[in-house]
């Protein structure tokens, strides 16, 4: 409950939001830039023209119900929706309001977590089962990958039917790639969202601490977030926001919570590059090498790479720039096995 307010608050999109379920049936997307306070700094370093952020896109898909793995409440098409996602914001109510209905009548955020969570292991033991038959038929010719992946999936299948998840099953790191290519819905990292009231900023209900109980789990991460005071948030220019969010003693927006986490639950990473006419943040996962990195400015970087030339943002603040930490022995020219890290402000040679 509240899932559309939060996507509208973090993306300005303007998805629909009504008290009624299946609100919203086609995914509404949104692109987010992702929250990054080196950017200001450097800008005014550089008293750079333009500031790119790096970005994220979120997608407003429908709330499920019971029975959605076996079509309920438009349930088939709601899930090949999730399929298409890289991680999952898993927004569940945590607060009384006898004017907003809730689909099972009543409040109760670890029961509505684990109705989500059934469904989709529903889902994926359809899938496991079905790649199973074929897999053992493949089996049968003796071909080592296809013995590797019976076993596997016979794994899977059996986590899955004690109603638990597969990204809390123990795999090995080959395991971990070979259960990528089945595309299961509970292999996606996930995030929980408490939704909690407007007057309950700041405080943890025992809606939350049920919800906490149930991500321990998992090992998953729980954000407490007002939807509707992050709505009204985003609603505000920057300096009514930042009166908005002292009087309500906020310190760090729950959206930009919501975006930073998504970001590290996708294992990426930011390196930047700055000059007067642009200062920008590049997204690239955990560790991507220099090359790798260098592509995603232009194909031509990668294929004609040199080397970079890197210094860490916080040595090139502290010597005043690239000229100044240079002569203070703080840029490194980096080769083709350099690992890029985050806050790594990066200078590119290549030819073409």
């Amino acid at each position: 409950m509240g899932k559309s307010t939060l996507f509208n608050a973090i993306t300005a999109a303007g998805a629909e939001c009504a008290n009624y379920p299946f609100c919203t049936i086609e995914p509404n997307v949104g692109i987010v830039a992702v929250p990054d306070d080196r950017l200001a700094v450097l800008e005014k370093m550089y008293n750079a023209k333009k500031v790119t952020p790096a970005v994220l896109e979120f997608v407003d898909i429908a709330g499920l119900v019971k029975g959605a793995a076996s079509g309920e409440g438009l349930g088939n098409k709601f899930l090949s929706h999730i399929r298409e996602v890289d991680a999952i914001v898993h927004v569940v109510r945590c607060f009384d309001d006898s004017n907003i209905t809730h689909v099972d009548g009543s409040i109760d955020p670890k029961r509505d977590a684990e109705i989500i969570n059934l469904e989709l292991i529903l889902a994926d033991l359809d899938t496991c089962n079905k790649r199973l038959e074929k897999a053992v038929k493949a089996a049968k010719s003796h071909e080592p990958s296809a013995v590797a992946q019976v076993d596997l999936l016979k794994k899977i299948i059996a986590h899955l039917e004690n109603e638990k998840t597969a990204r809390t099953l123990s795999l090995t790191d080959n395991e971990k790639a070979a259960a990528k290519e089945f595309f299961l819905l509970t292999l996606k990292p996930v995030i929980y969202c408490a939704n909690i009231s407007e007057d309950e900023i700041g405080q943890e209900n025992n809606y939350v601490k049920a919800l906490k109980q149930l991500a321990k789990a998992e090992d998953a991460e729980v954000i407490v977030v007002s939807a509707k005071i992050e709505e009204e948030l985003a609603s505000l220019d920057k300096d009514e926001r930042e009166a908005f969010k002292q009087e309500l003693n906020i310190t760090t927006s729950g959206l930009d919570l919501v975006v930073k986490s998504g970001y590290k639950l996708l294992g990426l990473i930011s390196y930047l590059t700055a000059g007067e006419k642009e200062v920008r943040a590049w997204t690239i996962t955990k560790g991507t090498k220099a090359p790798g990195a260098a592509g995603k400015i232009h194909t031509d970087f990668e294929k004609g790479f040199i080397r970079a030339e890197v210094v860490g943002f916080n040595d090139l603040v502290e010597f005043g720039g690239f000229i100044g930490a240079k002569e203070k022995g703080k840029v490194k020219s980096e080769g083709k096995e350099y690992i890029v890290n985050d806050g790594d402000v990066i200078l590119f040679r290549f030819n073409i």
